[in-house]
């Protein structure tokens, strides 16, 4: 039976844990897999544009044997040229795996639900799950753990909280959650991940402002307050905002070892300072570096090569 990857709350801890071992040994020599995809395609049907997530499955699926064919928004026009239950039936005749970045999640579940082979989330309007797992490896490759650390959030409750709100809740990492009024997080996400939180030992918690999110915590995490598909708010929301810039002054709140981290792209002086994300307690950088290694141990996972 084949395996998808569109939230991380499908996932068991040790489907997770196997992940972030994999990627941990991808990183370490990539050459340890070199081919194992080899004669394999992923098709990558995007309708929003990409940096990070194009580019590492791209390389990623280079590096590991296989091929790769892009979808862009103009090619097959999901749902409107075509019905997306029949590209899903005919996709599957020639790929082994596809990856759908999309404007609205049902069209990555309509996917999933009539392919015959495996779909990744590469991103929706409701979750990010791969940016959610390399965060995880990224936390765990600084402080070699996840378990009792706190990560503080502080923005907008879009998609990328959500991802943050199932992985953090399954391994263990104490969340709190500042955002401006009206912009909090899914109520339904929310209320699961305080379920699944209860049987880990951690808490999720939405506190009254940034500082109350950020005192004493580990990891400061922000996001974009404009993404894609909302610049007609733009005014608005920089507005709505305001307060809840990561500066030098918030940074100063956390633990002294405390890290940055920010998903990109990064609109600087707006949701965070230039200061901040190129500073000694940025790793930015390496977040937007491990999702390579992330989404190969997600191919190798899912294609059953591990």
């Amino acid at each position: 039976m084949k395996k998808d990857l569109i939230s991380i709350k499908d996932l068991s801890i040790d489907e997770i844990n196997n992940i972030l071992e994999l990627a941990q040994v991808l990183k370490s020599d990539p050459s340890a897999y070199y081919e194992k995809l080899n004669g394999q395609s992923l098709g990558l049907i995007f309708q929003k544009p990409s940096n990070r997530t194009r580019v590492s499955f791209d390389v990623g699926m280079y590096q590991l044997g296989g091929h790769t064919v892009y979808l862009g928004s103009d090619d097959i026009k999901l749902g409107v040229r075509e019905a997306t239950k029949d590209i899903a039936h005919t996709l599957s005749r020639y790929l082994d795996i596809i990856v759908a970045r999309t404007f609205f999640h049902k069209e990555v579940l309509d996917l999933a639900d009539n392919a015959t082979i495996p779909v990744i989330n590469g991103l929706s309007d409701l979750l990010h799950p791969c940016q959610g797992l390399a965060d995880l490896f990224t936390i765990k490759e600084k402080f070699s753990k996840l378990d009792g650390l706190t990560l503080a959030f502080i923005g907008d409750g879009n998609n990328v909280l959500h991802s943050l709100l199932y992985a953090t809740s399954k391994t263990g990492i104490n969340i709190r959650i500042a955002s401006p009024k009206g912009y909090e997080p899914d109520k339904n996400i929310l209320a699961q991940a305080k379920e699944i939180a209860k049987d880990v030992g951690s808490t999720v918690e939405v506190v009254d402002g940034k500082d109350e999110a950020a005192t004493g915590a580990d990891i400061l995490y922000t996001d974009v307050w404009v993404s894609m598909g909302q610049e007609s708010d733009r005014k608005k929301r920089l507005e709505d905002f305001h307060d809840f810039r990561l500066d030098a002054e918030l940074l100063a709140k956390a633990r002294p070892e405390s890290v940055v981290m920010h998903c990109l792209p990064a609109h600087r002086g707006e949701e965070v300072t230039g200061e901040v994300i190129d500073g000694p307690h940025s790793i930015v950088f390496d977040q937007a570096e491990n999702r390579l290694h992330i989404q190969k141990a997600i191919l190798l996972r899912l294609l059953k090569k591990d």
